[in-house]
């Protein structure tokens, strides 16, 4: 989870440059560099850590959520089950404040904070969607066309689920956890083993598939970035990071690394996972969450990455014109624009790219989720706000689904915790609202 907010120091003016975009322009994007803000405008940071080390927060909050959810422990365990199938219909749901777009909400989502979110491949028929939550578990639910959910099953750590991925056959669920472990759950047999170990809490899991190998990727704050064989207890490689994993995100054959400190890197992963790059940061303050995007060709060719500062910056690894290509954009930002009305800055806590446009989504700690046209620069719709952050989103193989999870991020520190309060993930059908905007 996230760091409690503090009031940031205000940020150095600069000119902003202009460009023609078709439509509503991404408000105020710019050429990658250090992040700025407009002169005149005063900002407070709603979600940042300072200088306060990541997992020193984590240690607190965690410490501090198991005394406040000890009488509301979940009761499911390890069966297989978890809850009884809702019968929401797309379209078809109530609404207020907690679920002001009137989306499809999941049946029997976690008790604590939800992490990450993650769908099953293609190779699997039909749609699974999988949760990590801070209150230890994984779960599991199917996702019919319908929009009814059926929660399956679930899974259990030690210590909150950072990460979740799947293997390519969706016959595994890989999850990364503060326990220091990583675990390997075989959906048919619903056994989950441990595969990998840190000296530190385990925060991103992928799964790569290449022609020639195949094994877990995590990265952890022990500022390592490990390779496992999930039949064996030891890593078969073990690369050193500059600082503590933060994000990361794959696409074979690049993976790329985003850590503490600004530190960005890019890796290549044929033959056997070897440093590629590494990237002085387009952002200034700490990064949050990174997605790697594809060319027209479906190959990966650069990545989103966002940040506690409401900004994001899209970066080719290998762009024909850099100063015209690399850009940043705002986002997660409350409308305040001059002296007299300071402007609320919120983290950037998920980036998603739609499988078939190729257009993305944002979610934040203002509680509000947008999609972008990073090719034409342009903001294609932002929702009405939730009554608490949005901490996790994902589109499902088709792009036919969009879900996102409604938590505590503990952005504002623990004083703003409610215990009582629940967690949500919402579907939404939004692949008519991600199409790209049409080029005039």
């Amino acid at each position: 989870m996230h760091g409690p907010a503090g009031p940031g120091a205000p940020l150095r003016p600069r000119k902003k440059r202009s460009s023609p975009i078709q439509g509503e322009a991404l408000a105020t994007y710019a050429p990658a560099g250090p992040s700025t803000s407009p002169a005149g405008t005063r900002v407070r940071l709603r979600s940042s850590l300072g200088s306060e080390p990541l997992e020193l927060k984590l240690k607190l909050a965690f410490a501090e959520r198991q005394i406040l959810k000890r009488a509301k422990m979940s009761l499911f365990g390890t069966t297989s089950g978890f809850g009884t199938g809702g019968t929401s219909m797309f379209g078809s749901t109530t609404t207020d404040n907690h679920n002001p777009m009137k989306d499809i909400e999941v049946t029997s989502s976690p008790d604590d904070s939800i992490g990450c979110l993650s769908f099953s491949p293609p190779t699997l028929p039909g749609n699974f969607l999988i949760a990590g939550s801070w209150a230890n578990d994984v779960r599991c639910w199917e996702v019919q066309d319908s929009g009814q959910t059926i929660p399956k099953a679930q899974q259990m750590h030690t210590g909150p689920v950072l990460d979740v991925c799947w293997s390519d056959d969706g016959s595994k669920v890989f999850t990364a956890s503060c326990d220091k472990t990583a675990k390997m759950w075989d959906l048919n047999s619903n056994q989950a083993i441990q595969i990998a170990q840190h000296d530190a809490p385990v925060k991103t899991i992928h799964w790569i598939k290449a022609p020639n190998y195949s094994c877990v990727m995590t990265g952890s704050w022990d500022k390592t970035l490990k390779f496992w064989d999930t039949r064996s207890s030891n890593p078969m490689m073990v690369l050193q990071l500059p600082e503590r994993c933060y994000c990361a995100d794959m696409i074979y054959p690049m993976a790329v690394v985003a850590t503490a400190e600004r530190g960005l890197i890019v890796y290549q992963l044929e033959n056997q996972p070897s440093e590629f790059r590494r990237i002085e940061s387009p952002l200034k303050h700490q990064h949050r969450c990174v997605a790697i995007f594809k060319d027209k060709q479906n190959k990966p060719t650069g990545f989103a990455l966002g940040s506690i500062e409401g900004r994001v910056a899209i970066h080719y690894i290998n762009p024909p014109n850099p100063a015209k290509d690399n850009f940043t954009f705002k986002c997660h930002r409350s409308n305040g624009t001059n002296t007299s009305a300071p402007q609320d800055i919120y983290a950037v806590n998920g980036i998603a790219f739609h499988p078939v446009h190729g257009t993305l989504a944002t979610v934040g700690s203002d509680g509000r989720f947008s999609f972008w046209d990073k090719d034409a620069r342009t903001k294609l719709k932002t929702s009405e706000q939730l009554d608490q952050p949005i901490s996790a989103c994902c589109f499902n193989h088709n792009g036919n689904i969009f879900a996102y999870a409604s938590s505590y991020d503990w952005s504002k520190g623990h004083e703003f915790y409610n215990p009582q309060k629940k967690n949500y993930i919402f579907l939404r059908n939004a692949a008519e609202e991600l199409k790209p905007r049409n080029k005039k």
